[in-house]
């Protein structure tokens, strides 16, 4: 995309801010931190305070709140605003303070500008730690919805606040300026405004076209950028109230803004693809805030789910397809096992990490045997077969260099190994599951294997004994996940669909060993690929 203003310049890692110096030190004292929002009602339940309860919840905070307006809508629209008022605001704003210590306030719609200026003042006495302002200042029509007189109160709000979240029009009004039309100028108009504030700046690109749906936390000295992908979903209602609602929840539980505001992304990006599900309302439903407290399947089966499109791109992948049928060029195979093999000796070393990190005997004794299983039995396959068709023996198949392909693989599962014990079982889950389900599918077509050229690789993953340890690797991970926080869940999903990516490219770099066996395979070999 092409910006129209150029973008900062900025360094990789965020400068510190004004917002992380001394009062960051603070932390709850109760069990959960305590967190106030001060916004206006949906009685729909998507955004609004009743949202913002619902998100404090799901990030185990204690939730309290303070109405600035009572708005009549619905996930079609705005019916009818009433403002109660500056007195009624400020007594329901001094009743919290002056009997609950506050942990972290979230700020949302203050109607007009007689509240804004009550908030100000409140904040100015009471001083609480963590303070997220999300400036609701444009509907999603585009309609401004407030005066001018209430837009200049809710910009004197920014430098009150740690951290502020516009969406991309709501940027362009704090600044007085026309809408970004890219992320560069997203980022461009957040860093000015971060300047002249002294403010975070959460910016957002939802509002933006593309694939993916960044977002960046923006100082005056530089940006954090937090990608996640672009959730294609009608139900977004409230999305930017529950997501400024998460951080300031999370604030008081971390150690930054950067790890906050990484969690709540994620955590959102969950929301919006179990929004559907709620079936709430006709319109633009909302998101599910609690989709990560009451899990509605095991992990392995919405983890399956997951990756169905990398499923249906093996099952259709040329390589595999030509495995199946024994069409396949044995130059190509060859090329193929001599990558496995490489793979394989760095993924028994994973296998042993998870075995010695695992909770119980049973899995320690599971993994363990995996890890000399991938070095005897598959290892043994992938030998005989090179020593017979390509004429290398165990020594050049040692010697084999990993392509980029693989070591990208491996190099993924001993990052996830680096993480926790349940990211590690999630990242080769894929390996066990996907050879299985290839296996199975293959021997169901190809008939007689004894006769076909390939028939004992596809039977050693088509073995019912290795469909049973399949069965024993989920179960591992299912168990894993029910000890999991919400965080390291999504983590796990993640390692998970990675792996499922990176076994689809390494199936399709298998006919590349029609041209490139010779960088797959050892010279000395005398192996020849045509």
């Amino acid at each position: 995309m092409t910006s129209a203003a150029p973008a900062p310049t900025v360094p990789a890692v965020m400068a510190p801010s004004p917002a992380d110096g001394a009062r960051s030190v603070r932390r709850a004292t109760g069990s959960r931190p305590r967190v106030l929002s001060v916004a206006g009602t949906d009685p729909t339940g998507g955004a609004g305070i009743q949202a913002d309860l619902k998100s404090f919840a799901a990030h185990g905070a204690y939730g309290m709140a303070v109405t600035t307006a009572v708005v009549a809508q619905n996930t079609h629209g705005v019916r009818l605003v009433h403002v109660p008022g500056p007195e009624v605001l400020a007594a329901q704003l001094d009743a919290v303070s002056d009997d609950v210590a506050v942990d972290a306030v979230k700020i949302g719609m203050v109607a007009d500008a007689a509240g804004a200026r009550t908030i100000a003042r409140w904040l100015d006495r009471v001083r609480p730690p963590f303070v997220v302002l999300d400036p609701v200042m444009v509907a999603t029509s585009g309609h401004r919805l407030l005066d001018a007189g209430a837009e200049d109160a809710v910009r004197a709000l920014v430098g009150r606040a740690e951290v502020v979240t516009p969406n991309v029009p709501e940027l362009a009004v704090l600044l007085g300026e026309t809408e970004a039309g890219s992320w560069e100028a997203v980022l461009d108009q957040a860093a000015r405004l971060a300047a002249t504030t002294g403010t975070l700046v959460l910016a957002k690109g939802g509002h933006l076209a593309g694939t993916t749906s960044p977002d960046a936390l923006v100082s005056a000295g530089g940006c954090v950028l937090l990608e996640a992908e672009r959730v294609e979903t009608p139900h977004t209602h409230g999305t930017g109230c529950s997501l400024s609602a998460a951080l300031a929840a999370l604030r008081p539980q971390r150690d930054g803004w950067e790890p906050a505001a990484r969690e709540a992304k994620e955590w959102l990006t969950g929301a919006l693809r179990a929004g559907g599900a709620l079936a709430v309302g006709t319109g633009r439903g909302p998101v599910d805030h609690l989709h990560e407290l009451v899990p509605a399947r095991p992990f392995s089966e919405e983890a399956w789910e997951r990756v169905a499109p990398w499923r249906s791109a093996i099952e259709e992948n040329a390589f595999v397809r030509a495995l199946g049928d024994g069409s396949l060029a044995p130059a190509a195979f060859a090329s193929y096992l001599a990558q496995d093999a490489a793979y394989l000796e760095q993924y028994s070393r994973v296998l042993s990490r998870a075995s010695a990190a695992a909770p119980d005997p049973g899995a320690r004794a599971f993994f363990a045997r995996s890890a000399l299983g991938a070095v005897d039995a598959e290892q043994d396959l992938h030998v005989r077969w090179l020593a017979e068709h390509a004429g290398m023996d165990a020594d050049d198949v040692a010697r084999v260099e990993p392509s980029g392909v693989t070591a990208a693989y491996t190099g993924h599962l001993h990052a996830a190994a680096a993480g926790s014990y349940a990211e590690t079982v999630a990242a080769l889950l894929p390996c066990f599951w996907l050879y299985a389900h290839v296996g199975e599918s293959l021997a169901a077509r190809a008939g007689d294997l004894a006769a076909h050229p390939y028939g004992a690789w596809i039977a050693q993953y088509a073995d019912p004994a290795f469909a049973e340890a399949t069965r024993r690797a989920c179960g591992l991970a299912d168990a894993a996940a029910r000890a999991a926080g919400p965080a390291e869940r999504r983590r796990m999903l993640r390692a998970f669909e990675l792996s499922a990516m990176h076994e689809q490219l390494f199936f399709d770099q298998g006919l590349e060993g029609t041209s490139e066996a010779q960088t797959l395979v050892p010279a000395s070999s005398g192996y020849t690929h045509r």
